[in-house]
């Protein structure tokens, strides 16, 4: 690996967040509405009443945010913001920042959509690999056709059908939030085990739709390489089947696995927003949620944003760390 191509990728990472960026700036702008007279008027939708001084009262919020001034003024503000990950202010929930926001439900996000997918690509890559293995046991290759059909269902649908049968039928699992009403937040094991028991249903939506999918990539890059020189070599020397399967078909078969798993971690942050909303789950998929509803584009613009460094630097990670997976890869100038 060349320094020039690392001097390369990290520069067409930056052009791809200063893109995404943009459109992120302007996407909310498009719109034409205003955020400020349109969470002024929801509040006094609630309160039923009428305020008179609506227009006054959103001309001192918009000089409060910036957005009296020229669009090149607020762009050149945004990006500066962008460079310091400094959002601002909520607009909804002001004094709060976004960051601050941001920090109370990434590790939600994170601690619920990690452990999910990394569970899911650990089961799924195993099962693929034992039924794409012509030895493998006959009642393996019979878990297929169920994986495939969980591979196919979205996870907030999967999600619903949890939700109904294990929380509303069976009442064996909460059905809403993070953890219990009045619980306070802390590391003692009331606490942890409250947490857990909230999680089970949400991750297990991820995890079942998950597995299929990793289960059949596997098993089809085990099947790829079933005739390749490696493995008639193998077994021409009489290794042993443990060792052909091990060192020989998981091994190479493997490396497509974990460039998938690199840009899945990447999209944990955007991958089951549905399925934080679905449970009332307090991670980044409700916070994304909600400011949607309330058109706080402060927040969606963290979020978003958020979302696409994580993307884009699972990816350039990925790519620079590539020849290290596979001494085979070699970057030279061309």
């Amino acid at each position: 690996m060349t320094v020039i191509y690392v001097v390369r990728r990290v520069g067409l990472f930056l052009l791809i967040v200063w893109i995404a960026a943009t459109l992120n700036f302007l996407a909310p702008r498009l719109t034409g509405k205003d955020p400020i007279e349109q969470q002024l008027l929801r509040q006094t939708a609630q309160g039923g009443s009428v305020e008179a001084g609506i227009a006054d009262i959103s001309r001192v919020y918009r000089q409060k945010f910036g957005l009296d001034q020229p669009i090149w003024v607020q762009y050149g503000n945004y990006l500066v913001s962008v460079g310091t990950l400094d959002f601002g202010y909520s607009i909804t929930n002001y004094p709060e920042t976004v960051d601050d926001i941001l920090l109370t439900a990434l590790p939600w996000t994170i601690g619920l959509l990690l452990t999910a997918t990394l569970l899911a690509f650990a089961i799924g890559s195993i099962l693929g690999a034992i039924g794409g293995w012509p030895r493998a046991h006959a009642a393996v290759h019979w878990l297929m056709p169920p994986l495939l059909t969980f591979s196919a269902v979205p996870y907030y649908l999967l999600a619903l059908v949890l939700l109904e049968i294990f929380a509303f039928q069976l009442r064996l699992v909460p059905i809403f939030g993070g953890y219990s009403a009045g619980t306070i937040p802390g590391l003692n094991p009331q606490f942890v085990l409250d947490v857990l028991g909230h999680s089970l249903l949400p991750a297990l939506s991820i995890v079942l739709a998950g597995i299929g999918s990793w289960a059949v990539g596997m098993r089809a890059m085990m099947v790829g390489v079933q005739g390749e020189d490696f493995m008639l070599m193998a077994e021409a020397k009489g290794l042993k089947g443990s060792t052909i399967f091990l060192r020989y078909a998981v091994r190479n078969a493997l490396l497509p696995q974990v460039t998938s798993l690199g840009l899945a971690l990447g999209q944990i942050l955007s991958g089951a927003v549905l399925v934080e909303v679905v449970f009332g789950y307090p991670g980044i998929g409700t916070v994304l949620y909600h400011a949607i509803r309330d058109f706080d584009y402060t927040v969606i613009q963290g979020v978003v944003l958020t979302v696409i460094l994580a993307i884009a630097g699972a990816t350039l990670v990925l790519d620079l760390a590539y020849p290290l997976l596979d001494p085979r890869i070699v970057y030279r100038r061309a």
